[in-house]
């Protein structure tokens, strides 16, 4: 059942035995797993089935320096939360999600790696990730190139050791908007309220429990719900803001005794790494592997990535290549080449000229591509790494020229890196989030340099071609980095409580009935998107609760039985 918060009367109290705050992919996975089952649920959501505009404005905040964003814009108070802001596709209204399980390394505590390491590891995860593949409407559980590859869309031939074959797969957003809605709304133990903004979590006097939230519209009105157990799952920034409001019991913050909430904040970078041009234009016909398109009812895309040997060995961090065909012309030495040319000309000096003029007749192709989409105004090719289809035309050598190469890159955890409360408040009058302020390290950067030249190596050694880096085409020394808009790590997991927030089953350290859900709870990153990883991990903490509640109703049982006797 659906109801819209603002229609409650005032101070209304609603009880309940759990209380699951945000619908995005966490809370709705875990409502969808706690459905039908002997004990209620009360899921809260800050907007309603539609974006308003006022509600979304509660999200305001930014990511500063060197990946800038705007918070209420990577977010969505909206009933699936951020699932709405899903895009990628293949050029036909059918938007998707990338999805792909951490890697095995990621888990593991690594000596170059600052902070690393989760309280399992990922043999404990995988039941939950196959789970998760299911729930998302994906079969098989494959992330290997030989799962996907034929004669016709073959891997790319580079030696074995360094880099490898990968694979996303991509589940439909709706399922996270619209079926699993459906399937909570028709649930006889699940009451969702719409519009009820959480303000503040309270607690018993000695902050050892949670008693009841407070939960406030923007149309004025308020009221509480109490219950035995609460999940918040309102993502990477609002998990952490929501603890640190709720300071009156603890003046630092629910869960910030050891002053962690709110640091180790992550994002995965993601930037042009360079542009790869093949030796052999054909190349771009035998590459729909490494395109986003659609195989066995599935949409998949292939993608490069260091091996854990090479990771280990060079003490690098994890980290994806994704490879998006340009055209003909594109950053093109001969195209280039015509400016100074014709410069050459006006000025008279005829031997500069010709070894212009020679750059451009080996690219004499290149040049004929670039003038005709001048001419008619032909835009560059509308392929990127969310948007795909390009593998499906034929004679793609006549149509392209270059690869662009992008990374998404593991960022290592730094409890500088923080989100905490500014001055400024919104229009329910809380405390807005302070300038969040990212930067990469120098150990970022290094790490950056070297896959750089290990994909530079292995293109040279397997005779595919030629890589230039972006630093060499532009002579910028950092890339533009982007962010994911994957919020990870402000409520880190670890089995002490000087070390995290929230302990192995993701209960906050020190308060017996306060778990959190989603990426918050993140050591580290990896480079894949979270999303896969947010739902195995919110079905894990599904099945711990029914557990508390069997072991609860366990425990009302003999207590009414020893009554009787």
């Amino acid at each position: 059942m659906f109801v819209d918060a603002r229609t409650l009367p005032e101070d209304t109290v609603i009880d309940s035995e759990v209380c699951i705050i945000g619908t995005g992919p966490a809370g709705t996975t875990l409502a969808h797993e706690l459905r039908s089952q002997n004990f209620r649920v009360c899921l809260l959501e800050s907007g309603g089935t539609e974006l308003d505009e006022a509600t979304q404005s509660l999200s305001q905040g930014r990511i500063v320096e060197e990946i800038k964003q705007k918070l209420d814009r990577s977010r969505c108070r909206q009933f699936g939360g951020t699932a709405n802001r899903w895009r990628d596709r293949t050029g036909e209204n059918h938007y998707s999600v990338r999805l792909l399980p951490l890697d095995k390394i990621d888990f593991e505590q690594r000596d170059w790696l600052p902070y690393s390491g989760w309280s399992f590891d990922k043999s404990h995860l995988d039941p939950f990730y196959e789970r998760a593949q299911h729930l998302c409407r994906l079969r098989p559980f494959a992330y290997h190139a030989e799962d996907w590859e034929d004669d016709r869309t073959p891997r790319l031939p580079l030696a074995e050791g360094r880099l490898e074959t990968t694979m996303y797969q991509f589940g439909p957003r709706n399922v996270f908007t619209h079926e699993l809605k459906s399937e909570i709304a028709r649930s006889p133990n699940i009451t969702t309220y719409l519009n009820a903004n959480v303000v503040e979590i309270e607690t018993n006097d000695t902050a050892k429990a949670i008693t009841r939230v407070r939960v406030a519209c923007l149309s004025g009105n308020q009221f509480w719900v109490a219950a035995k157990i609460f999940v918040l799952a309102t993502g990477g920034i609002e998990n952490a803001r929501l603890l640190l409001l709720s300071n009156k019991t603890q003046n630092v913050g629910l869960g910030n005794q050891n002053d962690l909430v709110g640091r180790f904040f992550m994002e995965h970078p993601i930037f042009q790494i360079g542009v790869f041009r093949p030796k052999d234009r054909q190349l771009f016909n035998s590459t729909a592997l490494y395109d986003l398109r659609w195989a066995n009812n599935i949409l998949i895309m292939g993608k490069l990535s260091l091996t854990d040997a090479v990771m280990r060995q060079q003490q690098l961090l994890n980290t994806s290549l994704i490879i998006v065909p340009k055209s003909l012309s594109y950053e093109s030495p001969a195209v280039k080449s015509l400016k100074p040319f014709l410069s050459s000309i006006r000025r008279g000096k005829l031997p500069e000229a010709r070894s212009h003029l020679q750059v451009a007749i080996d690219g004499i192709d290149e040049i004929k591509s670039h003038i005709y989409r001048r001419t008619f105004k032909i835009e560059e090719t509308p392929y990127t790494i969310s948007e795909g289809g390009w593998s499906y035309f034929q004679n793609n050598e006549k149509r392209f020229g270059a690869f662009e190469v992008w990374a998404a890159t593991e960022q290592i955890p730094n409890p500088d890196i923080r989100v905490t409360l500014g001055e400024e408040r919104d229009r329910l009058g809380l405390r807005r989030i302070q300038h969040i302020r990212w930067h990469s390290s120098e150990l970022e950067i290094q790490s950056n340099l070297q896959v750089e030249e290990i994909l530079r190596a292995e293109i040279a050694q397997a005779d595919l071609g030629q890589f230039q880096s972006w630093r060499e085409l532009t002579g910028r020394t950092k890339p533009k980095y982007y962010g994911g808009m994957h919020h990870m790590g402000t409520t880190r997991m670890h089995v002490d409580p000087k070390q995290g927030v929230v302990d192995e089953n993701c209960c906050i350290h020190g308060i017996a009935n306060l778990y959190v859900a989603g990426s918050s709870v993140f050591p580290t990153g990896g480079a894949a998107n979270p999303t896969l990883t947010i739902v195995a991990l919110a079905m894990r903490l599904a099945d711990r609760i029914k557990h508390v509640m069997k072991l609860d109703a366990i425990a009302i049982g003999n207590e009414q039985l020893l009554h009787v006797q």
